[in-house]
């Protein structure tokens, strides 16, 4: 701890500089103390006398000192002209090192910060609309960059199918498949059996109860099924590969890979991507059964209408046409979220804060890019009359 330190004020004969005498180790050890010392020493001091620091009887010296010295010098000189401030202020008794210690010190933070600008009005409008379109460009690029790597790998992958990692292929598809079943059937069954019943309680006063079995099969089939199982492995998947590749970034295991020799697009993100191609169309055609069976129940337990009935309407209803508009959309839609997901865990920087971001980034992203996908694959279909 050192000797326990002091500071005190003199009396000074009228006309001399008004004194003020340190002693003790200003050290951190000591920050408490030294602390309410500099307080009750600037209390009050609202006078423009010079003023003589004495620190010959100060045993230690660090930069916790240093600066704590620096604070009750700007406290003591705040209420001081701007000469006073130059010629006003002296400190005696302090070694050579202690001296240039306390200039280092000393040349920080001279100035005030200037105060952030916050944009406003339309002059903010346009900032920030610029800003959203940079990022927007550099989102693309990064995408096209991942897109043009992930080609690059698989025809690479072509020539020498040895590469291919096929136990980590067999890991992911566990991981994102498998294991997701049991959510993805409870939410598309859910989700079935809420539309199923808000059609009937609305469609009854119509009189047009069959026409709720056509709405919910037709859109569970097309729309809801496939947008529902994206939007839920963006979510569970797609933010597991960002947190994992954001990981190994930070870990510099990635860095680690080409120096190795290998390429880690091939290594780390092909496998992920195919099996996210694979796993939305499995787990679109699960969840879209569990969505028309909850739709079911309801229109047997809560409309009242006989199992027979709901399935002969059904299959007046829905042809292989609407099956297929929804598996052929979820191929694509699986590659978009492995492609967003992996982008964004690569751009990862060296930080935790970095890896949450991203991680909330890729989400974000990929449960927008799914939205707008869809609605393009509705424009086209339509195009072309399915």
């Amino acid at each position: 701890m050192g000797t326990e330190p002091l500071l005190h004020w003199t009396d000074s004969n009228t006309g001399e500089k008004r004194r003020l005498v340190a002693s003790g180790a200003w050290t951190a050890n000591n920050a408490t103390g030294l602390e309410k010392l500099i307080d009750a020493a600037t209390a009050g001091n609202d006078a423009e006398d010079a003023v003589v620091i004495e620190m010959a009887a100060v045993t230690e010296f660090d930069t916790y000192g240093a600066w704590l010295l620096e604070r009750l010098k700007r406290e003591l000189t705040a209420h001081q002209n701007s000469n006073a401030m130059v010629d006003g202020f002296e400190i005696s008794g302090l070694s050579s090192e202690d001296h240039l210690l306390f200039r280092e010190v000393e040349r920080v933070n001279k100035t005030k910060s200037a105060p952030l600008r916050r944009p406003f009005g339309v002059m903010g409008f346009f900032e920030t609309t610029g800003k959203a379109i940079v990022e927007l460009v550099h989102d693309m690029r990064a995408f096209a960059n991942m897109f043009g790597a992930l080609v690059v790998a698989f025809l690479s992958l072509l020539t020498r199918p040895s590469n291919f990692r096929f136990t980590t292929a067999v890991h992911q598809l566990d991981r994102v498949t498998f294991q997701a079943v049991p959510i993805i059937l409870l939410i598309t069954f859910l989700i079935g059996a809420i539309i199923a019943q808000q059609g009937f309680f609305h469609f009854r006063k119509f009189g047009a109860d069959l026409y709720v079995v056509d709405m919910v099969g037709i859109l569970v089939l097309r729309e809801i099924g496939v947008l529902l199982v994206a939007i839920m492995v963006a979510g569970r998947s797609g933010s597991s590969f960002t947190a994992e590749l954001g990981s190994m970034k930070m870990r510099e295991e990635i860095d680690a890979l080409r120096t190795m020799g290998f390429n880690p697009v091939q290594i780390l993100i092909l496998p992920r991507i195919l099996i996210l191609i694979l796993a939305v169309p499995m787990l679109t055609f699960l969840g879209s059964m569990a969505s028309l069976y909850g739709g079911g129940l309801i229109a047997v337990f809560y409309a009242g209408m006989s199992p027979e009935l709901f399935m002969e309407r059904l299959k007046e209803a829905i042809s292989l046409t609407h099956f297929q508009v929804g598996m052929i959309k979820a191929p694509f839609m699986g590659a978009v979220i492995g492609i967003i997901a992996c982008t964004e865990g690569l751009r990862t920087k060296g930080s935790a804060a970095s890896l949450g971001e991203q991680t909330t980034k890729s989400v974000v992203k990929a449960i927008f890019m799914v939205i707008v996908l869809d609605g393009l694959f509705a424009i086209f279909f339509a195009s072309v009359g399915m």
